[in-house]
């Protein structure tokens, strides 16, 4: 039910408080006092009968607030745009909208007040908060608007309970406000959020009001609890900023060319009708989709991925060790392939399907990766041919390992020099991935 006006009416015996209500589907409304066919209308002056008395079935009607206090029990005041502040306020407001999900053994972080030091592994987005040129404000100060909604996957979402959610806001120090990188698990025990006491609620949205100086921030939306799994969608609102996720090294940017091939819609509905039937899946079941899609971009050569690269693959990117793949693991994967399908096909000068030596160097550097020399032969050797050469279906098992291993080790690290795992972290670190 909206609630959109109170007023106050003068009937013959003395002053009533009114509240106006509507009912979003159209149809049903109240038949008690101040309702469209009640008698208490004859009260009023005929001035304010014509003017506030509809009779009309269309979901709006009249009631007392001491009606409307008997008969509901919360009341939720919602801004439905930034645009309802001040004139000059809202004039030219801009927003931004992220799709994301927290996986549990992944990006199911938790709150901070849990202390299990898995808080950073949430999702992170970088916001550039600047000052709108044609502010009459103090530029000193912006008004930005954070909201995060939650949205439940199952068919029967309406009867699924909310999970309690909530965001965090820090201000990022100058020395990371350059990197794509996600902010290590450092960074949280030594900063505190400008929402020093966060909200955590049971409801759809959680939305908050900032007035914030142009400056770098990050936004952490995190569950209460770590390991529940929901997707979300974050969306920022304010005079002039810039919104991006934060990841790892790499940034995938994609062609147009690779875009209107591989992504879009008609993928979409593939992915999600395939993991309908099959909501995880296994080394054979990533094997057949993997082979089975038209690589209509490599048509000089066959392209196969074997049994042993998609067992590998799996592994990578396995991150609670279940030994399958959900739809959510897979969006990633498929993310990845298409970069390194770019960027493979770029240096792959020669069209054979194979990298030699220099041009894998230079495919590295194009991914934005900084490998050493040594590391790179290693690779080769490990990946290659016997000529020491490396088709596509390696590239991306190698590509693979040199990022997650290289994001796990910025995790893990506490002074960017070293890590420390006990025996059974060290086993599963190097034996399954």
């Amino acid at each position: 039910m909206q609630c959109y006006c109170f007023l106050q009416v003068t009937c013959q015996y003395g002053p009533e408080n009114l509240v106006r209500l509507r009912n979003p589907w159209g149809k049903i409304e109240w038949k008690g006092d101040w309702s469209d066919s009640s008698y208490k209308w004859e009260l009023l002056s005929p001035k304010e009968k014509i003017l506030l008395r509809k009779k009309k079935d269309d979901g709006e009607f009249w009631m007392s607030l001491r009606d409307f206090k008997i008969h509901f029990v919360d009341l939720m005041i919602c801004k439905l745009t930034p645009d309802l502040m001040s004139q000059e306020d809202g004039k030219k407001w801009m927003y931004s909208l992220k799709r994301g999900r927290w996986v549990k053994g992944s990006t199911a972080g938790g709150s901070l007040g849990f202390r299990n030091g898995t808080f950073w592994m949430n999702p992170q987005y970088w916001l550039n908060v600047l000052p709108a040129e044609d502010s009459k404000k103090n530029l000193g100060s912006c008004d930005v608007v954070i909201s995060l909604m939650q949205k439940h996957s199952s068919k029967h979402r309406n009867r699924a309970p909310h999970l309690f959610i909530g965001f965090s806001l820090y201000k990022v120090d100058l020395q990371y406000q350059e990197s794509n990188r996600k902010l290590p698990p450092a960074f949280f025990t030594q900063h505190q959020p400008v929402n020093k006491h966060q909200v955590f609620l049971d409801e759809r949205e959680v939305t908050h009001d900032f007035h914030l100086e142009p400056c770098v921030y990050v936004i952490v939306p995190a569950t209460l609890e770590p390991q529940q799994e929901a997707e979300f969608i974050l969306r920022v609102f304010s005079r002039k900023h810039v919104l991006r996720e934060m990841g790892g090294n790499t940034s995938f940017t994609l062609s147009k060319e690779i875009v209107d091939r591989y992504e879009g819609k008609i993928w979409e509905d593939f992915f999600t009708k395939y993991f309908e039937q099959n909501p995880e899946i296994n080394a054979v079941q990533l094997q057949r989709i993997l082979n089975n899609i038209s690589w209509r971009n490599f048509q000089s050569f066959h392209l196969n991925f074997s049994l042993d690269a998609c067992q590998g693959i799996l592994a990578l990117l396995d991150l609670n060790t279940s030994g399958t793949l959900s739809i959510q693991e897979f969006r990633v994967l498929w993310k990845r392939l298409l970069f390194y399908l770019e960027v493979f096909q770029k240096r792959d000068t020669s069209r054979s399907g194979r990298l030699h030596l220099v041009e894998l160097h230079a495919a590295v550097q194009e991914t934005g990766i900084s490998l050493s020399n040594e590391v790179c032969n290693l690779m080769a050797i490990r990946y290659g041919d016997p000529d020491l050469k490396i088709r596509f279906e390696s590239f991306v098992c190698f590509m693979l390992r040199v990022e997650i291993m290289g994001e796990a080790f910025r995790n893990l690290t506490q002074d960017g020099k070293g890590i420390y795992l006990q025996e059974s972290e060290w086993m599963m670190m190097t034996l399954y991935s």
